[in-house]
């Protein structure tokens, strides 16, 4: 009887003790949450969790994972490791070693429950509610009590007092007192604010510039996190239903915007689809954990189950916020562009939803890539289009009609590709305003046809490049062959262009010379008193008297005289001029610009061919002269001396100009005219399209302009050039007095020495005085002319040196081989050298 009592004294100073350490426990667990640092034993709150500890106590549930004392010492570890304690680490393993070799009387027999119970604690004392910590207790200690296992796998035994369906229930009462507001009605609010409504207790808060559960009712962190991370969708939702209602004018967003806009909305549509078939999970009531396992209905929604079904939504609707805030500033090609980029993705969810977008998006504009390929039609009201027209003149249509913008170029369309489209649109434009062809349309439809375009339904979408690139490869090749034909055969572009190296660049011989023949008398006197009427006279004589009357009466028509912008002292060679008439379409090549640069080229083949018929005028005037010169005889030795040094000093500098004036011309017309023309016909034959034919020319042309030393980089050569010029014209006026001279002398010594008729003037000839009178005056004469040519041809060497000493510092090969040509027997070199020793 005595030891039967001391076994009850000793039970209930165990349960005693037991009782002790479980206050303990709670106490300590509560003072760890930030709500109740300090907690008070004798409040309500205390209490009803010590009585809630004390049943999870009596009950009888085990965890679900299997008792590895080894394993799950190694996962604390493990953890402490990982959390950058390392040294907390190697002391627990230190102390496990220790805990785990102590065997017999007063060691732990049970080491996996403690442990387990540790790790529980460990991981749920940051926790701030008390109430989710202590089912976690309930399994630890649980285990620490001892329960049935089977094969190592731990077992919950049989509960004949429905222990386990009161604690659940009891524990759905806590969380019912714990929450004023049921979860059925937070996921109805959550559907509400996914359409960017306000619910009940979920409304939009302008401080978190999102969505959230009211401040005023009672509702656990973890709730009002998931609600807000739900929420979320609404916030995006409405990011987007307002870009589309903002966008209805179309005036505003343009055609593409409005496309991006019916995307937008259709995704919207399944969008509203899905909230619809939620509203209907929504209506069912979510059961009980006991009853859920017991296999309950599952066509419930909770917000965990919310947040799976939002997970794809959720993707979407923010990709569509994202573009949304791009291309608020964006239209046309721009906003097409920036919405590519998006696509660029590794996501097969994101990259295929970027398509279907895309495809919608890009729907006007590659209509319009197909309208200005295939019919030369722009269509594009609000700017939308990476092609811009301007108004302009017809013949600056090609040239400044139609360029490209390249802030509406979208980045899937390459530049190239851009520019091949440009230039189609524009043949097709060309052909239609400038030429008044109709041909082109065949030439679009074969490349249509060619291209698969009128088979295809829906025409060529945004993914479909290389369909885009073929589509304007046909198009292209067609039309511009189109356009080259028209101009070569039906307006004889190449004809024309010879016609102009003719004419304005002096290569029909006959013509010119007889031109320049019948003109040079008229054009010697001053420019205010030559009528253009009369100079065009003779420009019509010289075509009838030469060649040039078998060329074409269209192109005769178009040559015209041109009097130059001229002042009071100015002579008729100073403004002479040939202008060649340029009309539709071929102005589009000899533009107002260009046609100013064949004038310049003109002018100074014009000067050079002054400069030859000066020379050549010399010679007829001299050649008589040397023949007859013997024949002075009754003139002093002295005299007769001058007149022959005067005679061959005449002839040593006129053959000195000849020379430079003949090779530099041949120079001009053989090594500058003919190899570019060559050149040009090369590549009009070569040329692809308008632009090509367009390059060559002004390749052509500035090559002319840049060899002729008529460039910016040449001007200091070209005013030593036509000092030159200056002096051979000197050379022929003095020239021409002393043969004028020597004629007047050569009659008068012919004549009898008889006496004068003495009514005859006295003063009517220098030859009049009588013989003696003659020798002298003819020896002044003489002197005076051999003084100035010395001086004529000392600057002449002089300015023949410098244009010599220039030649070698030009950038074209050509014109230092024509330093070669006129210095090939160095003898201006040697002349060069010695003026600089001397």
């Amino acid at each position: 009887m005595k030891n039967e009592d001391e076994r009850v004294v000793m039970e209930e100073d165990d349960q005693q003790k037991a009782s002790d350490l479980v206050h303990e426990l709670v106490l300590r667990l509560l003072s760890q949450n930030p709500q109740t640092p300090d907690p008070d034993p004798t409040s309500p709150t205390f209490l009803k969790t010590l009585r809630y500890a004390h049943r999870i106590l009596r009950s009888r549930l085990t965890p679900s994972v299997s008792p590895d004392a080894a394993a799950i010492a190694e996962s604390l570890k493990r953890r402490l490791a990982t959390h950058g304690k390392s040294s907390d680490a190697l002391a627990f393993a230190d102390l496990y070693a220790k805990f785990a070799s102590k065997t017999g009387p007063g060691s732990v027999n049970n080491k996996w429950s403690l442990l387990y119970l540790l790790r529980i604690v460990s991981e749920d004392r940051h926790k701030l509610d008390s109430s989710l910590l202590l089912p976690n207790l309930n399994a630890a200690v649980s285990s620490s009590l001892g329960n049935k296992k089977t094969n190592g796998v731990l077992l919950v035994s049989k509960d004949p007092e429905n222990l386990r369906d009161v604690a659940f229930r009891e524990y759905a009462n806590l969380i019912k007192e714990e929450n004023e507001v049921t979860e059925e009605i937070l996921v109805r609010d959550v559907l509400y604010a996914c359409q960017g409504i306000d619910g009940k207790y979920v409304k939009f808060n302008s401080e978190i510039d999102g969505y959230a559960v009211v401040d005023y009712i009672n509702t656990p962190r973890a709730t009002r996190t998931m609600v807000r991370t739900l929420s979320e969708l609404g916030w995006l939702f409405k990011k987007v239903k307002s870009f589309i209602s903002e966008s209805m004018d179309e005036s505003t967003v343009g055609t593409v915007g409005q496309a991006f806009c019916a995307a937008l909305q259709d995704e919207l549509s399944d969008y509203y689809k899905l909230l619809a078939v939620l509203e209907a999970q929504g209506m069912n009531p979510i059961p009980l954990v006991s009853e859920s396992a017991g296999g309950s209905s599952s066509s419930y929604l909770s917000l965990r189950r919310l947040s799976v079904w939002f997970a794809e939504p959720k993707v979407k609707m923010r990709l569509m916020a994202v573009l949304v805030d791009k291309c608020r500033v964006l239209r046309g090609g721009a906003m097409a562009g920036a919405i590519h980029l998006h696509a660029q993705h590794g996501d097969p969810l994101v990259h295929d939803f970027m398509m279907s977008l895309l495809r919608c998006v890009c729907s006007p504009l590659f209509e319009m890539v197909r309208s200005w390929v295939l019919e030369g039609e722009l269509e594009d009201s609000f700017g939308e289009f990476f092609v811009v027209s301007h108004p302009v003149k017809v013949d600056l249509l090609w040239r400044e009609g139609y360029n490209l913008h390249h802030g509406m170029l979208p980045s899937f369309i390459s530049p190239s590709l851009a520019q091949r489209i440009l230039r189609t649109g524009k043949s097709i434009n060309f052909l239609r305003v400038c030429c008044d062809d109709h041909g082109w349309a065949d030439a679009a439809s074969e490349a249509a046809a060619a291209s698969g375009t009128t088979t295809r339904r829906g025409g060529i979408g945004y993914g479909e490049t290389d369909a885009l690139e073929h589509l304007v490869a046909e198009a292209a090749k067609r039309i511009d062959k189109r356009l080259l034909d028209v101009l070569y055969e039906r307006y004889k572009f190449k004809e024309h262009c010879l016609a102009i190296k003719r004419y304005l660049l002096l290569g029909q011989g006959d013509f010119v010379q007889y031109l320049m023949d019948i003109v040079g008398p008229k054009l010697s006197e001053p420019a205010n008193n030559i009528s253009s009427f009369e100079l065009a006279g003779f420009l019509e004589a010289a075509v009838r008297a030469s060649n040039a009357q078998y060329d074409d009466r269209d192109v005769l028509d178009r040559l015209k005289v041109k009097m130059m912008p001229h002042g009071s002292g100015d002579r008729g060679w100073d403004v002479f001029s040939l202008e060649y008439e340029a009309r539709a379409p071929l102005d589009t090549v000899f533009t107002e610009s260009v046609l100013s640069k064949y004038l310049r080229v003109f002018n100074f083949l014009w000067r050079l061919k002054r400069v030859e018929h000066a020379l050549i005028g010399i010679w007829k005037t001299m050649k008589p002269n040397c023949i007859t010169s013997n024949s002075f005889v009754k003139l002093q030795s002295s005299v007769k001396l001058q007149l022959l040094s005067a005679l061959r000093r005449c002839q040593v500098l006129w053959n000195e100009m000849n020379h430079f004036v003949t090779n530099f011309q041949y120079y001009i017309m053989f090594e500058v005219l003919e190899v570019s023309w060559c050149n040009f016909a090369k590549e009009m034959e070569a040329a692809k399209d308008l632009d090509d034919l367009l390059a060559a020319h002004e390749k052509y042309l500035n090559s002319i302009v840049g060899k002729s030393l008529l460039g910016e980089e040449s001007q200091t050569i070209r005013k030593s050039l036509f000092v030159l010029f200056e002096l051979i014209l000197r050379f022929r006026s003095h020239a021409d007095r002393l043969y004028e001279g020597i004629y007047e002398l050569q009659i008068r010594t012919k004549e009898p020495g008889r006496e004068r008729n003495k009514t005859q003037d006295s003063s009517s000839s220098w030859m009049s005085e009588g013989r003696k009178a003659i020798t002298q005056r003819a020896g002044e004469f003489l002197q005076s002319m051999s003084q100035d040519m010395d001086s004529i041809a000392k600057e002449y060497t002089t300015s023949l040196d410098a244009f010599l000493s220039l030649l070698p510092l030009q950038q074209s090969v050509d014109l230092k081989f024509l330093f070669f040509r006129l210095d090939f027997t160095e003898f201006y070199s040697r002349l060069h050298s010695k003026g600089r020793e001397s």
